[in-house]
């Protein structure tokens, strides 16, 4: 029952951190993912069998110290966003934040409700935060195709654009380089924020 709530918790995450893509990309003036049918939490829509169920499972029963996941990326077209160079930025921005949020919100209610609730639901809303801390950060490293690329193409000189050209090309490398070299030096900061949240140990 833990392994399917974990992933069922995963999967929820995930899906909220894409439609957040696709709304603040709705917001500056983009339909494409409503026009898509993709600004809904039904989690059908959004599923990626490898990404959404089959990498989270092997991650969970091998005892990854790190368990994250994908949904299959919300379409939208940079060139209706109102932001200009910034729009893309903005939109991969969006998706963090919002597992952020939810990390918040379940940090305080841990705290508002410690000692006076069933100790299920203590380690349902722990792994809430924590799952979405992982998410947030991991997509914050600046390599395609991680949201932090976006925000790192955005703040570069335009000059420099060849890097990107270079860097997505080779996107499958750097995503097999992050998964297995940098996703398991992520779990000190993430201790650290969910102390930081919750004011209790991992």
């Amino acid at each position: 029952m833990t392994t399917v709530f974990t992933i069922l918790i995963l999967i929820l995450s995930v899906v909220i951190h894409e439609v957040s893509h696709g709304w603040v990309a709705y917001a500056l003036g983009d339909p494409t993912a409503k026009l898509a049918g993709r600004l809904t939490l039904n989690p059908l829509v959004h599923l990626d069998p490898m990404g959404s169920v089959f990498l989270p499972l092997i991650l969970f029963i091998t005892g990854s110290p790190i368990l994250f996941g994908w949904a299959k990326p919300v379409p939208y077209n940079p060139y209706n966003l109102r932001a200009g160079r910034w729009g893309p930025a903005i939109v991969a921005l969006a998706g963090p934040v919002s597992n952020l949020f939810l990390a918040g919100v379940f940090s305080i209610i841990i705290r508002l409700t410690m000692g006076a609730v069933p100790i299920a639901f203590f380690q349902l809303t722990a792994m809430i935060v924590i799952i979405n801390l992982g998410l947030a950060i991991f997509n914050l490293i600046p390599i395609p195709p991680l949201d932090g690329s976006k925000i790192l193409f955005a703040l570069i000189p335009y000059r420099y654009r060849a890097i990107e050209e270079t860097l997505t090309r080779y996107q499958l490398f750097f995503v097999i380089l992050v998964i297995t070299l940098i996703a398991p030096l992520l779990m000190p900061i993430i201790s650290f924020l969910f102390q930081l949240g919750t004011g209790l140990p991992v």
